[in-house]
């Protein structure tokens, strides 16, 4: 008797879930269309949406902060030290720029969209913008390149960096033996004589002056 009660009771609950299913099927037949005639018609984008990268060159300082934060290393930088004298401009916040940035480059396949290299730009030149729209069929074409500096002025920024490097050593040198000849020429003290080295008198004897002649 009890498995003729299970037979039924799963043919109800079958018969249940059918219902329930084409319920719902029935019920979307009857709602207004949504569907956007897409590329015609597109979907507004939240304000705070995370999408396709974008950098303002001029405002970035160098500091590698964005690149030590992202998690999947899709940003590359490469840079170099300018020279004191050198004037690199500044940034729109008013930063001064000591850093030449040969390269920066961002893989976008790579990037999953976290925004976490946003938040410690100091210059804040790097961006989540709401654009979606950047398929492509070689994904080479997805690494973007936002260094401005041509291989020319790479090489003109290494000879500058060069020259620095070798007029500080000669100044180095050249304060190093100024040093040493001027400790050279001066004069030497006259050394004291060691109290250790020398010889003590001998001690006083008490009683010679009180010695009486003999009689």
């Amino acid at each position: 008797m009890a498995a003729v009660a299970l037979y039924f009771s799963d043919i109800y609950r079958s018969l249940r879930s059918i219902v329930i299913g084409m319920g719902v099927t029935i019920n979307q037949m009857f709602q207004p269309v949504v569907t956007l005639q897409y590329p015609i018609e597109k979907k507004a984008m939240p304000e705070r949406v995370r999408n396709r990268l974008y950098m303002n060159f001029d405002d970035c300082i160098g500091c590698e902060l964005c690149a030590n934060a992202c998690p999947v290393d899709c940003i590359d930088i490469e840079v170099m030290k300018a020279p004191a004298t050198e004037n690199l401009g500044v940034t729109s916040t008013g930063q001064k720029k000591r850093i030449y940035v040969t390269k920066f480059d961002i893989d976008i396949a790579k990037c999953c969209y976290c925004g976490l290299c946003v938040y410690p730009c100091p210059t804040e030149c790097l961006k989540m913008t709401d654009v979606y729209e950047f398929s492509e069929f070689d994904r080479h074409n997805l690494i973007y390149n936002f260094s401005t500096m041509t291989p020319s002025e790479i090489e003109t920024a290494k000879g500058k960096i060069k020259v620095f490097e070798e007029e500080q050593a000669a100044k180095k040198a050249a304060a190093a033996a100024q040093a040493a000849a001027a400790k050279a020429a001066a004069p030497v003290p006259p050394s004291s004589p060691d109290p250790s080295s020398q010889t003590p008198p001998p001690p006083a004897n008490p009683d010679s002056g009180n010695a009486q002649p003999n009689t």
